[in-house]
């Protein structure tokens, strides 16, 4: 083999090389972010879930509160 083909597929290796690692840290970056979404999906879905307790709770002491005044009248 050529000394100038061995260069030239060493330099094609690093290239590639290059690229990989480039597209390994957008990977990690892209995944990074998409974790962080997670956790405030996550702790959003967790607040709009107590918030619904809150509001059920509060719906069935009103129906509550109705019955009762129905009975007394």
């Amino acid at each position: 083999m050529d000394t100038p083909d061995v260069i030239a597929q060493l330099r094609a290796v690093a290239d590639r090389i290059d690229r990989l690692a480039q597209r390994t840290q957008r990977l990690a970056d892209e995944n990074h972010s998409l974790r962080q979404q997670h956790e405030q999906v996550a702790s959003d879905r967790s607040q709009l879930l107590a918030k619904n307790e809150q509001a059920r709770s509060r719906v069935e002491a009103m129906i509550a509160r109705l019955k009762s005044l129905e009975q007394h009248t």
